[in-house]
């Protein structure tokens, strides 16, 4: 019974994220990078100086408040916390077990696209977000699905997926993940593990999204840097294999070989679905979970926002996803097997490639399970956030107590073995992903306008103001 589950789920996910799939993110993000000139070319400069270029700026002291309920920066490392988890480390190291090294190809080519999805999809958020009756800021793909479209029964879809998704990609997946490599790493058993998740991430996610984001302005560019470092250790001492680890991922991208549970000789079919599926999981572009968190920033135009979404992609896929790869590829990890012959896990194989470089199995693990603890902490609570954000819209924000209490407990059942979790999350991640880009498509024309309008200097018109501004821009 149980392996009939198994084959159905991820029958279905084959299904689901299949060619239709394929084809709509990508249709999204063509269409976006069209109508706004490749901004994630020709706006480079722009949005980095905008973003990562102002966090050394001294902050003006007599500007003007504006709405908002965090920091941009802290609106950003709050998305990053999500962001940058599992997915960037064993998810990566998947879709090459799985996919092959030519997945990669696929994560940096949806990624690439994704630029311009991340940036809409969050000034979309920014410029149709509301407060709710507790004065707190709400917005999101269930906003603008429904304020910029009238499509509720959309938006309710959304957050039905969102607010199951985050029990599956930012709580199960994570807390198995951890206690697994602390298991491995320190010989911690898994049920101490769960426990310490229990009370450090319900330590912060009880003091709500202002506790979050202070904790994620400090957490993500820690656990960033020292994924980067990491890497680049491994790297560097197998530095001659790198032109043969690019090699691998363009060549595999057109003739792909995956080894992991005996799939040998993948398909390009089987290459790009595992790098988009990876890929949105890495960096989220188009999932509609970021905008949740961006929503909620202090700012006074959608597309500043928006430029902090578009830098989220660049780092999270075209810098440490590239460096896992390339760290997993060198050191052959990709290939590494058990005593008995057969492939090891994902998460085994990640830590693998540490363990066997020179700073030694002990030191190895040990980095690369507080990597993923560091990285899988901050994506508990920004997924925390954006189930209870999904979950207010369906029933008020009187739940939002009650989503957290029973968050906390859930991640103590995630630091033990379960094996559909992964299934399922790509189940629900693509039922988030499929409604999101629908309705930013659909909207593809008044972000367009917002952003040509920002660019001519011109001043921003909120919704609230005039819903139908940027509908009839131009006209």
């Amino acid at each position: 019974m149980y392996d009939q589950i198994m084959d159905s789920l991820q029958a279905f996910g084959r299904i689901i994220w299949g060619p239709p799939t394929w084809t709509l993110l990508a249709l999204v993000g063509i269409v976006l990078s069209v109508r706004m000139n490749f901004f994630q070319v020709t706006r480079f400069t722009t949005y980095f100086k905008e973003t990562l270029g102002k966090l050394f700026v001294k902050k003006d002291p007599n500007a003007e408040p504006m709405e908002g309920d965090i920091t941009p920066f802290q609106a950003f490392t709050t998305a990053m916390a999500a962001t940058m988890g599992v997915g960037n480390l064993v998810g990566s190291t998947t879709a090459i077990m799985f996919g092959g090294p030519g997945a990669i190809f696929w994560m940096w080519i949806i990624g690439f696209l994704g630029i311009t999805t991340k940036f809409a999809e969050i000034g979309l958020a920014i410029h149709y977000r509301e407060t709710n009756d507790k004065g707190m800021i709400i917005g999101g793909p269930m906003k603008y699905i429904e304020r910029g479209l009238g499509w509720k029964w959309l938006a309710v879809i959304f957050c039905i997926a969102g607010s199951l998704a985050a029990f599956g990609i930012g709580n199960l997946v994570q807390a198995n993940n951890v206690a697994g490599a602390l298991e491995r790493a320190f010989n911690i058993p898994l049920w101490v593990s769960g426990v310490g998740l229990m009370v450090v991430v319900g330590s912060v996610i009880l003091g709500g999204v202002k506790r979050v984001g202070q904790v994620a302005e400090k957490a993500v560019p820690t656990a960033a840097i020292l994924m980067i470092i990491g890497c680049l250790l491994v790297i560097f001492q197998n530095i001659a294999d790198v032109p043969a680890a690019f090699g691998m991922i363009f060549r595999g991208a057109f003739n792909p070989q995956g080894i992991a549970g005996g799939v040998v000789g993948a398909t390009i079919a089987t290459a790009i679905r595992y790098g988009l599926m990876r890929g949105i999981f890495s960096n989220e572009a188009g999932l509609g979970s970021a905008p949740i968190a961006h929503a909620a920033a202090v700012t006074d135009h959608p597309v500043k926002q928006g430029f902090w979404g578009a830098m989220e992609v660049v780092l999270d896929t075209h810098v440490v996803c590239t460096f896992v790869a390339l760290a997993v590829l060198t050191s052959g990890a990709w290939l590494h097997t058990d005593a008995y012959g057969e492939a090891v896990a994902p998460m085994v194989a990640f830590m693998y490639a540490f363990s066997s470089s020179f700073i030694g199995e002990t030191v190895g693990n040990g980095l690369a399970s507080i990597a993923i603890l560091l990285f899988a902490l901050t994506t508990m609570l920004g997924w925390s956030f954006y189930g209870e954000k999904c979950l207010e819209y369906l029933v008020g924000s009187k739940t939002n107590i009650i989503y957290r209490l029973i968050f906390i407990p859930v991640l103590f059942v995630g630091a033990f073995n379960l094996v559909p979790v992964w299934a399922i999350s790509d189940i629900l991640n693509a039922m988030m992903a499929i409604t999101n880009v629908i309705g930013v498509l659909a909207l593809s024309g008044v972000i367009a306008n917002i952003t040509k309008s920002y660019f001519r200097g011109e001043k921003y018109v909120p919704y609230d103001e005039d819903p139908d501004y940027y509908k009839n821009y131009g006209k």
